[in-house]
């Protein structure tokens, strides 16, 4: 039997340190080499086979897995698991994320990487576990044109329970989960305003919480036009059951035209806050083809209003049909973006591909759009947001200068100077703004009613004098040096069938 007896204490102590330094030593330079020379998607990959090797779940456990999305369609067991786990973070939490916003009075926390929260429902123990991998690939294209729906990140929660109780978690606590985040989303619901990203690789749509004060309360609009809105908006959000049974998807669709200045995004900003829709601001011109433009629109989520601002200047749309008007050169058809792209998502098969879902066109100029955007179905109400009404007016002045009952010395001259006048409520607003004294503001709002009046009437009088140049300038006769040139090319042209 071998003995320690006799053997020298500093030979072995010696020895021993020797061998820990060449252990060591190896150890720092396969470190070294691996961190230098394996792809940083190798190593995350060999890590977390280690991992799963060591620490896998014993055989009487089982893991579900919740992604944040599959292919273009967001998870929403996803969103509820981290609404509701984010009540359960421990005050002993090591990892978490801190946000707020500059107008937020409250802190956010969220989730970093590889947090564990033990959850309880009904005697069962169950261990949650959030998971953020990131990769250092750039965006993918697909067709020169950058693929939207690529991220360079995955998120996940991996639930872990003892498999015997696979049933009652699928069946109660997971409904239970989803449940519960919609109340607590309910209750501290902060209306987003959505854009899309502009950054390679990033989620498609960026957010921000939508800080628009406009409400119905505070919009300066005809009581009965606005009353119609508010009844429209509610009957819709009511008739989930309805739409289902006619066979129609759940969306509503309004048209908002009139002159620039009349309140269009403020009524957009009042309808989202009265139901609390997150807003999604889509440019057309972002939108490359009919597939991109399908990839945005799915990404949008339920309960929102997808707005498309100024959609007759905006981008121009390509007609339906090839045909040229007589003498006219033939247009240019774009070969990827359509309007019938567009219009198949909004009444089309793509138009049932999400619920709760309001679509929102803004013009300035109704006429200009092609009558297949206009028909019920697509923009099922046309909202015509209209000049400045003495009405608008004495409702604008109670909010800005607190002037209530109707009732001031110089509303008789102000009431006669808006009905023959065009004025915005933006401009109305504008000269309340200038002065707290109302007699200021509102002498000041005359004095620019009676220049914009006269403004108005010089121009129309130099239309009309225009208009009387050219019916003197037909009775000139041919031979008048500043018309001869004019009048010989028609007479050519009338001439050439005869020759």
């Amino acid at each position: 039997m071998f003995s320690l007896k006799g053997m020298n204490p500093m030979f072995s102590s010696s020895s021993m340190f020797t061998t820990y330094a060449s252990v060591s030593a190896s150890i720092m330079l396969f470190k070294t080499i691996f961190n230098q020379f394996v792809p940083i998607q190798v190593q995350s990959y060999i890590v977390s086979k280690i991992k799963h090797f060591l620490f896998k779940s014993p055989p009487n456990r089982v893991t579900f897995i919740v992604e944040d999305g599959d292919g273009m369609t967001p998870n929403i067991v996803y969103d509820a698991c981290e609404t509701y786990l984010c009540t359960k973070i421990s005050p002993n939490a090591q990892r978490l994320k801190i946000f707020q916003g500059p107008r937020e009075r409250n802190l956010r926390v969220k989730f970093a990487e590889c947090e564990k929260i033990i959850d309880s429902f009904e005697g069962l123990e169950l261990q949650w576990k959030f998971i953020h991998e990131k990769s250092s690939q750039g965006s993918a294209k697909i067709g020169g044109e950058a693929n939207l729906h690529h991220r360079d990140e995955k998120k996940r929660f991996e639930l872990s329970f003892d498999k015997q109780h696979r049933d009652k978690v699928l069946g109660s606590y997971l409904p239970f989960v989803v449940q519960k985040a919609k109340a607590i989303k309910a209750e501290k619901k902060v209306v987003k305003l959505h854009t899309l990203s502009q950054y390679p690789g990033a989620k498609m749509w960026d957010s921000i919480n939508l800080q628009h004060p406009s409400t119905f309360d505070t919009l300066a609009m005809d009581p009965d036009l606005k009353k119609a809105v508010i009844d429209d908006l509610d009957r819709f959000v009511e008739r989930k059951d309805f739409y289902k049974k006619v066979g129609k998807a759940w969306k509503r669709g309004y048209l908002l035209y009139g002159p620039p200045g009349t309140g269009k995004s403020s009524l957009v900003a009042a309808m989202a806050n009265y139901l609390k829709f997150d807003v999604y601001d889509l440019q057309l011109m972002n939108s490359k083809s009919d597939s991109s433009l399908r990839k945005i629109f799915l990404a949008t989520g339920n309960r929102s209003i997808l707005v498309i601002e100024d959609i007759d200047c905006s981008v121009e749309l390509p007609d339906r049909e090839l045909v040229s008007p007589a003498g006219s050169e033939p247009r240019k058809r774009n070969p990827q973006f359509t309007l019938s792209g567009l219009l198949n998502f909004i009444d089309g098969l793509w138009s049932s591909c999400g619920d709760e879902r309001i679509i929102i066109f803004t013009t300035n100029n109704k006429e200009k759009l092609d009558p297949a955007l206009l028909r019920p179905g697509r923009m099922d109400m046309h909202i015509h947001m209209s000049y400045c009404t003495f009405h608008g007016f004495k409702f604008l002045a109670s909010n800005y200068l607190d002037i209530h009952g109707g009732c001031h010395r110089l509303y008789p001259q102000i009431e006669e100077l808006i009905a023959t006048t065009n004025v915005t409520p933006a401009e109305v607003a504008e000269e309340l703004m200038k002065s707290n004294d109302a007699d200021v503001s509102l002498e000041g709002l005359i004095g620019f009613l009676e220049l914009k009046r006269t403004e108005s009437h010089k121009t129309e009088d130099e239309g009309k004098d225009g208009i009387e140049f050219q019916e003197a300038d037909k009775l000139q006769t041919p031979q008048t040096p500043k018309l001869s040139k004019k009048k010989k090319i028609p007479q050519t042209v009338a001439k050439a069938p005869n020759q």
